[in-house]
């Protein structure tokens, strides 16, 4: 009797474990890889403004260190083996998807090959957006490109080797390509290029960039996608043609009818950013020679709105550019002899430029489907802090998006620019699981 009492207690406990259980505890995600990214269910949702609200400390960091590979030949060189810590969160809502990247960056570089003047050959240039090496491979020049992040996912689950290579799923990094302009074609390798395409018509991968020269100043992540582009069979150097990047509402609208019959795109709206960059003749009959398009006179800005450009605004249109370099505009001139403001400064270790370099980016901001991210960043003086959001499931017709509202895992790979063009540390094979309640 005592025994059968005993039991009957332990049958209570363990239905009142499982009622506890089933009813009030969180069922669905745990966490068992390092690479996994735990998105929790909020009824708050985080203010996107790049600082870090403490609802998110209800949020698990994963964290990782993209290292910038070596692809085999010289495209990355003199960034190969960098390290990037990086710290990701997520949430969700009923509506949106939220994410908190932070990670470290000694300094904030946002001025993209900007120019500047050469006092010695009295013409205005651009610096690189990439270092430059000699031929011993010294360094010569630090880069001038963009501190940025991208992430890639799976649409539709249509590009079967994300699932094991994410990143690498669509980088088509020095593999050999079938070269169609001989008869018979032949596989040779390649070492030119490093472009993206999907490996097949229907394979579509998502592409999110926080970029400062696109939408970022408008609070707008770059939401663009790639695809087949017609694949290394549509031109005869895989990457020239064959790029399968293109931003959100551009698609398919034909093929060409002649070799090497690649795919003919839409056009995009004026939109992002575009090149602060016009020809104009020396002293008016001399050589031609590129110069910026507009200036704002005495900015230190990295970059110039498009608004700035308009009637009244503060920047000012180049008309003319003598042969000792001074640029005129409406209202007056700007003489690059008198002290080091538009000049390039330091040697390679300390490379600089005057604090009144012209950016050499017009940003506008995004538009329909490129517009579908909204973002804000801050730089600490040791790394960014960068806040984004988007609908679980977008109004996207295109198949451009990923489509979050299912709540299935997604693989995805994340990665970081630091003061450089295409040179990007990566992280594949991350995991974006939902928490459900």
């Amino acid at each position: 009797m005592k025994i059968l009492k005993i039991l009957s207690v332990f049958a209570l406990v363990v239905m009142m474990f499982m009622y506890c259980t089933k009813t009030d505890q969180v069922v669905g995600v745990t966490t068992t890889n390092s690479s996994d990214l735990v998105a929790i269910k909020t009824t708050a949702a985080p203010t996107i403004d790049g600082t870090i609200d403490a609802i998110w400390d209800k949020a698990t960091k994963v964290e990782f260190a993209p290292v910038v590979p070596d692809p085999g030949n010289a495209l990355f060189a003199g960034y190969i083996g960098d390290k990037i810590p990086v710290s990701l969160r997520a949430m969700y809502d009923a509506e949106y998807v939220y994410f908190l990247a932070e990670y470290a960056d000694k300094d904030q570089s946002q001025k993209v090959a900007p120019w500047y003047f050469n006092p010695t050959t009295k013409l205005w240039a651009k610096e690189g957006s990439s270092r430059t090496f000699d031929a011993n491979g010294v360094l010569t020049r630090e880069g001038y490109g963009e501190d940025k992040i991208a992430m890639l996912w799976n649409i539709d689950n249509s590009t079967p080797k994300f699932t094991t290579q994410t990143c690498y799923a669509s980088c088509h990094v020095f593999t050999p390509y079938m070269d169609y302009s001989t008869t018979p074609a032949v596989y040779k390798s390649n070492s030119a290029s490093g472009n993206h395409y999907t490996n097949g018509t229907s394979e579509k991968i998502d592409m999110w960039w926080m970029q400062p020269s696109k939408g970022l100043s408008y609070g707008q992540m770059d939401d663009n996608y790639q695809d087949w582009a017609g694949g290394p069979a549509i031109t005869n150097l895989t990457g020239g043609n064959a790029n399968g990047r293109h931003v959100d509402d551009v698609a398919v609208t034909s093929t060409s009818t002649t070799w090497p019959n690649r795919p003919v795109y839409s056009a995009d709206a004026t939109q992002g950013s575009f090149a602060n960059t016009q020809n104009l003749k020396l002293d008016g009959t001399g050589a031609t020679v590129a110069v910026p398009l507009y200036v704002i006179p005495n900015s230190t800005s990295s970059y110039i709105n498009i608004a700035d450009t308009t009637t009244g605004g503060a920047a000012k249109k180049v008309t003319a550019v003598s042969s000792t370099g001074v640029l005129t505009y409406s209202g007056g001139t700007i003489d690059p002899n008198t002290g080091t403001d538009y000049q390039r400064l330091g040697d390679a270790a300390t490379s600089e430029i005057g604090a009144k370099c012209f950016p050499s980016v017009i940003v506008s901001p995004l538009k329909n489907g490129r517009a579908d991210i909204n973002c804000a960043t801050t730089y600490t003086g040791s790394g960014y802090i960068v806040e984004y959001k988007r609908k679980l499931k977008t109004g996207d017709v295109l198949k451009q998006d990923i489509d979050f509202s299912s709540l299935q895992d997604q693989p995805f790979g994340f990665a970081v620019w630091n003061r450089s063009n295409y040179q990007h540390a990566i992280q594949p094979n991350l995991m974006l699981k939902f928490q459900k309640q």
